[in-house]
C-alpha cells in the first residue's frame, strides 16, 4: 500500500523547502518508497475531517493503511525504522541517530524558528528592537556553535547519512538568507552536501511544483 501524506495546498514559504511536508518527502525518496500527497487548505486544516488526524490543524499527516501519523519527526522516525537506508546497521548507532534527531527538532530548531517569527509577531510591541534581534541571533549561534565543534570535519553525523543528518539538514536550512550559517564553515558544508542529495532533489522540486501550480491559480 502506498502511504498518502498532506501538505499545504499553498504553501506559506512559496516553495522554499521549508514547509515540514519537506522533511517527509525527502524520508520517502531516500528510501525509495512511493507516495500520495493529498494538499489541504488553510481552511481545511481547522476543520474536522483533517483534526481527526491532526488534533492541531497541522501538516503533515502520514496514513498507511489503519496507521496515521502526525509531527514530522515521528514520521520520519518510523519511515527510517521500517525502510533500509536512513539508519545504520548497528543498534548504538540507530539510537545515536535517533536522538539526533531529537536534537534537531528540541534544541537546535527553536531558536531558530523564534528568530524566524519575531519580525512578524513580535513587530510593533515595545521590546521589538534592534537589541532584541541581536538577542535572538546571538541564541542560534551558541546552538550553532555547539554543533559546528561537534560536527568538525565530519561528512555526516553516525558516519553515512541518516535520518538524524536528515533532519538537522531541514532545521538548519531554515538560516539560508540570514548569513548566520555562512559564520560557521562546515555548517555550511554539511547543508550544502545534504541539499546536493538526489533524494533531497526530487523532493524539494516536487513541493516547489505544488507552490508553481499554486502561483498560477
Amino acid at each position: 500500500m502506498v502511504p498518502t501524506i498532506t501538505a499545504f495546498e499553498n504553501s506559506p514559504d512559496g516553495g522554499q523547502g521549508h514547509a515540514r511536508d519537506m522533511r517527509v518527502r525527502w524520508a520517502l525518496e531516500e528510501v525509495g518508497q512511493p507516495y500520495d500527497v493529498r494538499l489541504v487548505s488553510f481552511e481545511a486544516l481547522k476543520q474536522s475531517p483533517h483534526r481527526s488526524l491532526q488534533p492541531f490543524g497541522q501538516i503533515p499527516t502520514y496514513q498507511d493503511g489503519d496507521l496515521i501519523l502526525f509531527e514530522s519527526g515521528a514520521i520520519v522516525l518510523h519511515i527510517a525504522r521500517n525502510h533500509p537506508g536512513l539508519l545504520p546497521d548497528d543498534a548504538n548507532a540507530q539510537a545515536r541517530a535517533a536522538a539526533w534527531l531529537f536534537c534537531a527538532l528540541n534544541t537546535v530548531e527553536p531558536p531558530i524558528v523564534e528568530r524566524e517569527q519575531a519580525p512578524y509577531v513580535e513587530r510593533g510591541q515595545s521590546w521589538f528592537n534592534a537589541e532584541r534581534l541581536t538577542f535572538l541571533d546571538d541564541r542560534v549561534r551558541i546552538r550553532l556553535a555547539d554543533f559546528s565543534a561537534r560536527l568538525g570535519d565530519a561528512e555526516w553525523l553516525e558516519g553515512a547519512f541518516s535520518a538524524g543528518d536528515l533532519m538537522m539538514v531541514m532545521v538548519l536550512r531554515r538560516l539560508n538568507g540570514s548569513g548566520l550559517l555562512e559564520e560557521f564553515p562546515n555548517l555550511f558544508a554539511y547543508v550544502a552536501r545534504g541539499e546536493a542529495r538526489p533524494a533531497f532533489q526530487r523532493a524539494f522540486e516536487a513541493q516547489a511544483a505544488v507552490a508553481r501550480a499554486a502561483r498560477k491559480d
